[in-house]
C-alpha cells in the first residue's frame, strides 16, 4: 500500500501522507511554509471547530445545507472539540498573513473525516467538500478574524481572569494580615516616612484588581465578531441573517455573549480589539513586573540586603553555594512579564499593519496575544502557590529598620518647620546618632514632644494636629 495518496486543489495534484486527514492545500504549505518552530495556537482548534459548527448549523437552518451534510460536519466538530485529531493541524504561524492556510486545514480535516465516517476515499469530497460545504457563507477573512477572538475570550475567561482574581485575593488576604505591621517606607530607593506592610500590600492588591477592569473592558470588544462578512465585509456568498445566526450559535456553543460586530469593514480590516485587550495584558504585565520586583527586594539578604520578607525556601539557589536561596518565583514572574511587553509591541504593528479591507498579520497577533495570555495565568498562578501563600514578615528585621530611621524626623516639620527638622536628620546623620538624641543636643524639641510626634504607628496616616 502507497503511503500517500494524490489530492487536487485548483493549481493541481498533491501527494499527501495516506494517513493524515489535511488536504491539498494544508500540503503545499507545509513545503512552502517551512518557516520557524512556533506553531498555530492550539486553541484555534477549539475556536475553529466551534465556528464552524456553529456555520453548518445556521446554513442548516436557512436551507442551505441539507442535515446529513450539517449533522456530519457537527459531528466532527464535536470530535475536535473532545480533542480528538489534533496531530492534524501541523501548520505553523508563518503562513499566509490572512490565515488562509488554515482555515483550508480545518475545512480539509473535518471534510475528509466525514469521508472517512462515510466510507469514502480521503480527499474525494465525498459527501462533504471542504470548500462548498464545511466553508459555506464563510470567507478565511471573516472566519479567521473571528476564530482569534474566539480563542482569546475564552482563554481570558477561563484562565486569566480566574488567575488574577485569585491573586488580587492572596495580596489582598496579606493586606489584612499585616495591617498592624510598621515599616520603613522608601522613595527614590532611599528611606522615607512609615507605613504598614498592609497598606504596602494593598497597594499591590489594587493593582491587580485594576488590572481585572481593563481586562474585562477589553473583552467587551474581543466578544463582537466579523462572522458573516466574508470577504471583504459586504457579506457576498453570504445570506442575510448569517452573521446574527452564526455568531449565536457560537455564543451558545461557549456560554459567552458574542454578538455580530456592528461594522464588518471595521473588524476586518483592523483588529483593533485585539490591540486593545493586548494592551491590557501589558499593564496588567507591568503591575505584576514591579510587584514582583518589589517582593525581591523586600526580601533580598537575607543579612546584607532589606531582609523584611521572608521568601519561601523552594529549592537550592546555587551549585556551588551552599545554603544559597534565590527569589526564583519573581525571577520567572519578571522574564515572563517583559516577555508580554514584547509580545504588545508585536500585536500593535501587527494591528497597525491592515491594508485596505483586510489585515494580512492575523497569525503573528493571535500567536502573541494567546502566548501573554498563558504566560499571565501561569506566571499568577505559580507566584500565588509558590511565593505568596508562603510569603512572611521578619518583623524583628522591620522594626530594626524603622528604629534607624532618619525620616521620622518629618513628623516633626509642621510642629517646629522643615529647616529645623533638616538640621536634626543632619546632626543625627553625622554624628551617627538616633533622631532623638540630634533633637535634644540641638534644643529644638523636648523629649516628650519627640517622642508624642514621632511614634510610628502615628505616622501612618492623615492627622489633625
Amino acid at each position: 500500500m502507497s503511503d500517500t495518496r494524490i489530492e487536487t486543489d485548483s493549481l493541481g495534484p498533491v501527494a499527501v501522507p495516506a494517513d493524515r486527514l489535511w488536504g491539498a492545500q494544508t500540503q503545499r504549505a507545509l513545503t512552502l511554509f517551512a518557516i520557524g518552530r512556533e506553531p498555530m495556537p492550539m486553541e484555534m482548534i477549539e475556536a475553529f471547530a466551534v465556528i464552524k459548527k456553529a456555520c453548518a448549523r445556521a446554513n442548516e437552518a436557512a436551507g442551505r445545507l441539507d442535515a446529513h451534510r450539517a449533522g456530519m460536519i457537527a459531528r466532527v466538530c464535536d470530535e475536535l472539540l473532545a480533542g480528538e485529531h489534533a496531530a492534524m493541524f501541523p501548520l505553523p504561524v508563518w503562513i499566509s498573513g490572512s490565515g488562509t492556510q488554515y482555515n483550508m486545514n480545518v475545512n480539509e480535516v473535518i471534510a475528509n473525516r466525514c469521508a472517512q465516517l462515510a466510507g469514502r476515499p480521503l480527499g474525494s469530497g465525498d459527501p462533504v467538500h471542504p470548500n462548498d460545504h464545511v466553508n459555506m457563507s464563510q470567507s478565511t477573512n471573516d472566519v479567521f478574524p473571528s476564530a482569534m477572538h474566539v480563542a482569546a475570550a475564552l482563554a481570558v475567561t477561563r484562565s486569566l481572569l480566574p488567575a488574577v482574581r485569585r491573586m488580587t485575593g492572596v495580596l489582598a488576604d496579606k493586606a489584612h494580615r499585616w495591617a498592624g505591621v510598621v515599616k520603613l517606607g522608601r522613595t527614590h530607593m532611599q528611606d522615607a516616612t512609615p507605613l504598614t506592610l498592609g497598606q504596602e500590600f494593598s497597594g499591590y492588591a489594587a493593582m491587580i484588581g485594576d488590572g481585572i477592569g481593563r481586562v474585562e473592558a477589553a473583552l467587551a470588544g474581543v466578544l463582537r465578531l466579523p462572522l458573516g462578512g466574508t470577504a471583504v465585509g459586504t457579506g457576498i456568498n453570504a445570506y442575510p441573517g448569517f452573521d446574527a445566526a452564526a455568531t449565536a450559535g457560537v455564543a451558545g456553543l461557549t456560554g459567552l455573549a458574542f454578538a455580530p460586530a456592528p461594522n464588518k469593514f471595521a473588524a476586518q480590516g483592523s483588529h483593533d480589539d485585539l490591540v486593545h485587550l493586548s494592551a491590557a495584558l501589558k499593564t496588567l504585565a507591568a503591575s505584576l513586573h514591579k510587584i514582583a520586583c518589589d517582593i525581591r527586594l523586600l526580601g533580598s539578604g537575607p543579612r546584607a540586603g532589606l531582609g523584611e520578607l521572608i521568601l519561601p525556601a523552594n529549592e537550592p539557589g546555587s551549585s556551588i553555594m551552599p545554603g544559597k536561596v534565590n527569589p526564583t518565583q519573581c525571577e520567572a514572574m519578571v522574564m515572563a512579564c517583559i516577555q508580554v511587553m514584547v509580545n504588545d509591541t508585536a500585536v500593535t504593528l501587527g494591528g497597525a499593519a491592515g491594508s485596505l479591507e483586510m489585515n494580512a498579520c492575523k497569525p503573528l497577533m493571535i500567536h502573541n496575544v494567546m502566548t501573554s495570555i498563558r504566560l499571565l495565568a501561569d506566571a499568577m498562578g505559580s507566584s500565588c502557590t509558590h511565593l505568596l501563600d508562603g510569603l512572611e514578615p521578619d518583623r524583628e528585621r522591620i522594626a530594626a529598620h524603622l528604629e534607624r530611621s532618619l525620616m521620622l524626623v518629618t513628623a516633626l516639620s509642621p510642629a517646629i518647620g522643615y529647616e529645623k527638622a533638616a538640621r536634626i536628620a543632619r546632626h543625627a546623620h553625622t554624628e551617627g546618632i538616633t533622631l532623638r538624641e540630634a533633637a535634644l543636643q540641638l534644643g529644638l524639641v523636648d523629649a516628650a514632644e519627640f517622642d508624642r510626634l514621632t511614634d510610628p504607628a502615628n505616622m501612618i496616616g492623615p492627622r489633625d494636629d
